[in-house]
């Protein structure tokens, strides 16, 4: 009898054991720096010899590097293109397990349209500092800290966009939430963005492991809290869209099943100031720009040419 007692009380502790050592790979999968740049996927391939043109213009310009040293002892680093006789600036977030080169035809586009352009490695993420991927909670804050480097740079009549596709536009538009971001900031470009880290952890625990949000994902917010400070739920991209009263436009891929397509109207409909919605058809997830490169450029020059001087 007594042996049935022990068997019988030791299987819940193993599946607790085990339900914490599956959050913990979670955790580690989805949360923890590589020091790589994934392969694109085979989807994208197409477009690798336009990626690396651009890769070979932004590092022929000779970029500087910029660097920056947070609250919490995190050292950061970007590039900065700058752009003569132009005193407008855009910085641009990176996706996911991406760097501040991988937006390097984001890089081109703008500094054609006469902006300087920095693009930062955000943390956990090529030469920056951190161990976990923040998905823009923690990088909002170094972002506000980057802005006030490019107006100490450009001078306070300078006119700046933020701009981010996937972690970057979420990244983005935490930013514009922000209460003490700069009046110098006209206008916000979010592409492919999530709604919350919530919603898309646990679309994608249903999309590619087939497995419901509880409990994985609740002790991962757990885990993430012991190790960066906050839970998961705190990355609500909407929550802070809705205290936004800056211009935005939220571009989004109608065939996205990474980042689904309806976060993006989710999105749109929350941000609280001047706004617009364009759903790229046939786009999947962040193709929007190779689609067609010349009406991507078109539809964010023409949003925000209102919002800037010249």
């Amino acid at each position: 009898m007594k042996k049935r007692y022990l068997v019988a009380g030791t299987l819940p502790m193993l599946l607790t054991a085990g339900t914490l050592a599956a959050a913990e790979k979670l955790y580690t999968y989805a949360f923890k720096r590589i020091n790589y740049v994934p392969d694109a996927s085979d989807a994208m391939q197409k477009y690798a010899n336009d990626y690396y043109y651009h890769v070979d213009w932004v590092e022929h310009q000779q970029p500087a590097v910029w660097h920056l040293d947070t609250p919490d002892d995190q050292h950061l680093s970007a590039l900065w293109l700058a752009n003569p006789n132009s005193n407008k600036a855009v910085i641009i977030g990176h996706g996911y397990k991406g760097t501040g080169i991988t937006m390097a035809n984001y890089a081109h586009m703008f500094y054609d349209m006469g902006f300087s352009v920095l693009l930062p490695d955000d943390r956990g993420h090529g030469q920056s500092d951190g161990t976990y991927i923040s998905f823009g909670w923690l990088d909002r804050l170094d972002y506000l800290q980057w802005l006030q480097l490019i107006i100490k740079n450009l001078g306070t009549d300078c006119e700046l966009l933020l701009f981010g596709t996937s972690m970057g536009g979420a990244t983005v538009s935490l930013v514009a939430g922000e209460s003490t971001l700069p009046a110098q900031v006209k206008a916000i470009v979010e592409d492919c963005g999530y709604t919350s880290l919530d919603d898309e952890l646990t679309y994608l625990m249903k999309q590619l492991f087939h497995l419901p949000k509880k409990p994985l994902v609740p002790l991962a917010s757990f885990i993430n809290y012991r190790r960066l400070g906050f839970p998961i739920s705190r990355v609500d991209v909407r929550a802070a869209l809705r205290r936004n009263t800056r211009p935005l436009l939220v571009i989004h891929g109608q065939k996205d099943v990474y980042v689904p397509t309806w976060m993006g109207p989710a999105n749109y409909k929350a941000s609280a100031g001047p706004k617009a919605l364009w759903l790229v058809p046939d786009a999947i997830h962040a193709e929007s720009y190779w689609v067609d490169p010349v009406a991507y450029a078109t539809h964010i020059r023409d949003f925000i040419a209102p919002y800037f001087t010249k």
